[in-house]
């Protein structure tokens, strides 16, 4: 428990609020009357999308977590002394194993400070929960915002280290990729890091079960967001008409995740006025995990205005850690 005197907590916004009715409303109508029907990832994560990701982690054929994990607890401690960051910027809002053991190492380094950024107020107030909980000694300042806009906006004390983990680059096309790069290089000034958690191209198989379990837990959390939607804009779209389907996508090295209709479906979405006609195998994209090498990932920094400083795989090879600094 934090006594007076404690390093301060706050959370704060970069933009103004985004009525996330009108963008969800928005969205489904975009997403829905296209030619190819698609809805934004982001809508997997209400509290049931939530738990279901948390099991996805937990899932023996889920390597990614387990093998960031393994990085970060060998490398962690060198990469705070080599860096000696005052603050730790984290793009999302952590407060997992992984976070932890960044703060931990920044902690013996003499860096005090924790700033994490998030499009969702409640996950960073309760990750700030958290972490304060167990560090008395953290100044936390949570920052309501989005990564590639408002990166600019985050006041600097002293020397950075941005972080981006759990391959969440991976949901960025390369358009997007590219945004989200040159933001973070506009961020970092001599002597700031970024370090990035990336999964890596291996085979086909292993990757595609990672999204594809065998105990269905992947498939359950891609069903999630129709009901989402149904609950959200009065939707009867019938979810146990749509199954899970996993691709991988050789020419963009992604993994393509859709819903795919196994019978002719006729939707009402009444919050919109709109019904959405359903043919038998007409698919609807839902989200990407792209991967990667490292030649991708240095002419990725490079394009970006980036350089790699160092390169760390787990024992087998299946999960990178990037460093880079302003080139």
């Amino acid at each position: 428990m934090r006594n007076e005197g404690d390093a301060p907590v706050t959370v704060s916004r970069l933009t103004e609020p985004t009525d996330h009715r009108n963008q969800l409303l928005e969205d489904v109508r975009h997403g829905l009357t296209a030619y190819r029907k698609h809805l934004p990832s982001k809508y997997f994560y209400d509290a049931r999308g939530s738990d279901l990701f948390e099991d996805i982690t937990r899932l023996p054929e889920y390597y990614l977590t387990e093998a960031e994990t393994e990085l970060l607890a060998q490398h962690s401690d060198n990469l705070m002394a080599r860096i000696e960051p005052d603050e730790l910027v984290e793009l999302g809002s952590g407060s997992s194993r992984k976070t932890r053991m960044l703060i931990d190492a920044m902690r013996r380094s003499g860096g005090t400070r924790y700033v994490p950024i998030d499009i969702s107020e409640e996950a960073l107030r309760a990750a700030a929960k958290k972490l304060c909980a167990s560090y008395s000694w953290l100044e936390v300042e949570g920052l309501v915002g989005d990564y590639v806009a408002d990166l600019d906006k985050v006041r600097r004390r002293g020397r950075r280290l941005i972080v981006f983990l759990g391959s969440t680059i991976g949901n960025y096309v390369p358009t997007l990729r590219y945004s989200l790069l040159r933001a973070v290089a506009a961020a970092l000034a001599t002597g700031d890091s970024f370090l990035l958690g990336m999964d890596l191209v291996k085979d086909e198989s292993t990757m595609i079960a990672a999204y594809d379990d065998a105990a269905g837990v992947s498939a359950e959390f891609n069903l999630n967001i129709l009901r989402v939607v149904n609950r959200e804009l009065d939707g009867d779209i019938p979810v146990d008409a749509f199954e899970h389907v996993t691709r991988f996508d050789r020419q963009f090295s992604c993994i393509a995740q859709s819903l795919r209709a196994t019978r002719e479906v006729v939707a009402n979405i009444r919050a919109l006025n709109l019904a959405v006609t359903f043919h038998v195998g007409e698919e609807i994209h839902t989200e990407v995990s792209c991967k990667f090498t490292r030649d991708g990932v240095e002419k990725d920094f490079a394009g970006a205005g980036m350089r790699l400083d160092d390169w760390f795989t787990d024992s087998a090879g299946r999960f990178a850690l990037a460093l880079g600094s302003h080139a």
